[in-house]
């Protein structure tokens, strides 16, 4: 597969969505939102696409999937996520082998090779942020450029403790404590780093240098992933969002039009000291190497 794939890395609530949806506005880019959950919330739920048509109705959609398996169906969406529970797990991280890798990694692959004829594109964001399926895809050919995104994890855990309505059906979305997100915020990046000790390209960003200098970040990263870097939507902290059809993740992917880039500290007033306390010190060795100040900041 000739074709780029870019894939977003880290844990939920560290801005992988927004960075996908800025990244998307770049000529030649395909963002397709986190592929990832595509099987089990597009095929079989009939979910929102972010350009608000339901999945099945999704012109877009609806031609990746003629194009890539002659259509979609749920018997097809129930064998990948047969075969994500067996292949596609952490705990296997980093001996990701497996026997039936090769026919999980070729679904992935047939939706981007799908993806970028139907679109005309150069090269697709999956934002799935699940190290074991970066691993996957590695393993299995795909050579993704992993984009390794990282936000403060007291930040993460705040955001974690929030009550989120889903867009698609106004349930609430998932709520962890301090002590899940700071064990799965540590989980997932030291994994991401073992990703590039393996050789695998990764190019980290953090979430706050994104929103510190949003054209400056842009720049920098469009140039590490060899994409043109004309950001004429973007105007100093504010983007400008067309439609796109990504599938699942937070509510960003549903903005179209202006949107405000700004910094949240909302966690300094909003987490418990105690809960501040705990996330500082589970994460203390990971948070001094991406460059964030302890629990005193």
């Amino acid at each position: 597969m000739t074709d780029r794939v870019i894939f977003l890395g880290g844990l939920g609530r560290s801005g992988t969505t927004l960075l996908e949806r800025l990244l998307g506005e770049l000529p030649g880019v395909v963002p397709l939102g986190e592929v990832v959950h595509l099987w089990a919330r597009g095929v079989v739920a009939g979910e929102l696409c972010g350009c608000g048509e339901a999945f099945p109705q999704c012109p877009f959609w609806r031609e990746v999937g003629e194009r890539a398996f002659g259509g979609w169906s749920r018997e097809l969406a129930e064998r990948v996520l047969r075969l994500r529970h067996r292949v596609d797990r952490t705990r296997r991280i980093p001996a990701v082998g497996h026997p039936d890798l090769a026919e999980y990694v070729a679904a992935y692959r047939s939706v981007y090779a799908a993806a970028l004829q139907v679109a005309g594109g150069a090269a697709v964001v999956d934002s799935s942020k699940h190290a074991s399926l970066a691993f996957c895809l590695a393993a299995g050919g795909v050579q993704p450029h992993v984009v390794h995104v990282v936000r403060d994890p007291r930040a993460v855990a705040h955001s974690w403790r929030r009550t989120v309505p889903r867009p698609e059906d106004g349930s609430h979305m998932t709520r962890w404590g301090a002590m899940r997100t700071s064990l799965h915020w540590s989980a997932q990046n030291l994994a991401l780093d073992l990703l590039a000790a393996r050789g695998v390209e990764v190019t980290r960003v953090r979430y706050e240098d994104l929103l510190a200098d949003p054209h400056a970040t842009l720049t920098g990263l469009a140039e590490r992933l060899g994409l043109d870097t004309s950001l004429g939507f973007l105007d100093g902290t504010t983007v400008s969002l067309g439609r796109a059809h990504t599938v699942s993740g937070n509510p960003m992917r549903f903005a179209v039009g202006q949107v405000e880039l700004s910094h949240d500290d909302a966690w300094r007033g909003g987490l418990p000291a105690v809960q501040r306390a705990v996330v500082s010190g589970l994460t203390a060795p990971l948070m001094t190497r991406y460059g964030y100040r302890g629990a005193a900041a």
